[in-house]
């Protein structure tokens, strides 16, 4: 019924969308007036997901020429940025990753490291899954992450079974972890049935009317699956874990998340002179942010699904068998692996490679190999970087070289398989609604607008913008909500005299923290898939991550952040509006 009343209303909002904005257009009749129209269609648009986000993202391409804001060549070129040169350089490290296994490594690595507790089991996902979506997108590291989380859960799960069976019963061991779980209320039964005969003998034989004290009620199954609530808590704790972790991890580099290659792209584009943001400075303003929040959002979740005792977690030397269980799984699959791979080895040395590369380019504090292009200064991106050693894995040989054979680390259809292709022309998109934003002279119309904000303190302002960017984010896309604040909050920096990254930086991290619903982001819909949780499970820990990332985004924009990107100042590269400072 809810998908019938829904395909009724989709073609509903994108007919009268935009018959319901035409006054504004026809009556005010101004270029600014045009392009707010082509804004707010394309925000709804966007918001309800009417039309797939990539589609959306082509009406600029379509209304501009219309409307008379750019030519059609114009808008075509704006389409095709540095971005997606970095972008393609990106997916085809990961599509190696990826195919060789390399991240399943990792993953496995991390895990078996920090314990096999239930606690320290959170800590090593959290881990594992926030270092991998530094490199890989959040939805790739999720989807990989996963099964291996539910292989864990489901020996848990049994090892619980098999500690909690009755030594007196007559069941036989079940070996197969997929069938045991289906088998409990069976085995329940029929240790009620071995119960109930016991005490029935125990009965005649008793002189005293009273119960005999060593028959205890078999402990039904608590709700299907899960023999006991902890165990329900510990396998919503572990799903959420992931898909928290992923978002979190994300933060950290500027390839982590196409949100923050849209703003890194948005402040090339339209503050050509801003050399500021790079990929070290953003390393180092954001592993702080990402290593507080991994802790803050271990404890809560900790706190929230396994209780407060964090000694039985941190402190426990003593194994449990569910433990040594849990441990034998993971060993036996990373065993599984085999040894490390020549193509494994290889795709790390690039990956290493591209990391020092992107460091070094232009460090800041020191000159970076950059500075050796001197006559062409800003001509070397991390774009370059990304596309040469890209190019290396259709080049280097994936196995050694064989008579009438060759074949590379990735071919293009492993490659095509990676691809976000929604995601180059959604940016696009973005980049061309922002560009006839200033073309129309809407941003400097936003920009007036918005100048009686000045009043309120910088700090309130930023603190305002993130809690409406983070609200608008889980219901819609992060890549469009990016899309759609970035030119609003750079005018209104500029109207109020403020450095522009500082609201804009805080703005783009908190675009990330859509943890509230199942369909708030990819991450989030794949652990909910799995059946552990339910929305209300995502609603009350969403909430709680909300408040942490917002809080530790101020704390970093108040500390380190200020020196780091020189925010107390109003920067030379920026329009002067006001005079009026931080």
């Amino acid at each position: 019924m809810r998908r019938l009343s829904w395909s009724f209303v989709k073609p509903l909002i994108i007919i009268s969308t935009p018959l319901a904005l035409l006054p504004l257009p026809l009556v005010i009749q101004t270029k600014e007036a045009e392009c707010a129209y082509i804004l707010i269609l394309m925000a709804v648009y966007w918001m309800t997901e009417v039309l797939p986000l990539s589609v959306t993202a082509l009406l600029p391409a379509l209304l501009f020429p219309l409307f008379g804001l750019m030519k059609s060549s114009q808008v075509a070129s704006v389409y095709f940025k540095d971005f997606h040169l970095l972008l393609l350089g990106i997916i085809c490290l990961a599509t190696s990753i990826e195919k060789w296994g390399l991240h399943q490594r990792i993953a496995l690595r991390l895990v078996t490291a920090l314990g096999v507790n239930p606690g320290m089991l959170m800590l090593g996902f959290m881990v594992g899954c926030a270092f991998l979506s530094m490199w890989l997108s959040n939805t790739s590291t999720v989807a990989m992450v996963m099964p291996i989380v539910e292989a864990v859960i489901q020996q848990v799960l049994n090892a619980n079974e098999e500690a909690n069976k009755d030594h007196k019963g007559a069941l036989s061991g079940i070996s197969n972890p997929a069938l045991q779980l289906e088998d409990i209320e069976a085995q329940c039964d029929q240790s009620e049935k071995m119960k109930s005969i016991e005490a029935g003998i125990t009965e005649q034989v008793q002189t005293a009317p009273e119960e005999p004290e060593t028959v205890k009620a078999p402990t039904p199954p608590y709700n299907g699956k899960y023999r006991t609530r902890e165990d329900h808590m510990m396998c919503k704790g572990l799903s959420l874990c992931i898909a928290y972790s992923s978002s979190i991890g994300g933060l950290t580099t500027l390839s982590g998340t196409s949100t923050n290659l849209i703003f890194a792209e948005y402040i090339y584009q339209y503050y050509p002179e801003c050399t500021i943001i790079n990929f070290g400075n953003w390393f180092v303003l954001c592993l702080p942010i990402c290593i507080i929040m991994l802790i803050l959002s271990w404890i809560f979740l900790h706190w929230m699904f396994l209780g407060s005792n964090f000694r039985a977690s941190l402190c426990s030397k003593q194994r449990s068998e569910r433990e040594k269980n849990t441990a034998k799984l993971l060993q036996d699959q990373y065993n599984s692996l085999g040894p490390i791979s020549s193509q494994e080895i290889i795709t790390l040395i690039i990956f290493i490679l591209m990391a020092i590369l992107w460091f070094t380019r232009n460090p800041g504090f020191m000159p970076g190999w950059s500075s050796l292009f001197s006559d062409q200064p800003g001509y070397a991106t991390d774009a370059t970087v990304a596309l040469l050693l890209g190019f290396m894995f259709f080049i280097i040989p994936a196995h050694k070289l064989k008579a009438n054979h060759y074949e590379a680390l990735i071919t293009w259809k492993d490659f095509e398989a990676c691809m976000p292709w929604e995601i180059g022309l959604l940016v696009g998109g973005g980049f061309a609604l922002a560009e006839g934003t200033k073309i129309s002279g809407l941003s400097s119309w936003v920009a007036e607008l918005l100048t009686p904000l000045g009043s309120l303190p910088a700090l309130a302002t930023v603190t305002i913008a993130c809690l409406i960017v983070t609200t608008i984010t889980e219901v819609a896309s992060n890549a469009a909500t990016t899309t759609i604040f970035l030119p609003i909050l750079a005018s209104l920096a500029e109207a109020i005299g403020v450095n522009p990254l500082y609201m804009l930086v805080p703005s783009a991290l908190c675009v990330s923290f859509s943890f509230l619903l199942p369909v708030s982001n990819p991450p989030n819909a794949i652990v909910f898939t799995y059946g552990h949780l339910t929305s209300m499970d995502m609603v009350k820990a969403g909430l709680g991550l909300n408040v942490i990332g917002i809080l530790t985004v101020l704390l970093a924009l108040t500390t380190w952040a200020t020196p780091l990107l020189n925010l107390d100042t109003y920067p030379d590269w920026a329009p002067v509006l006001n005079n009026t400072g931080v």
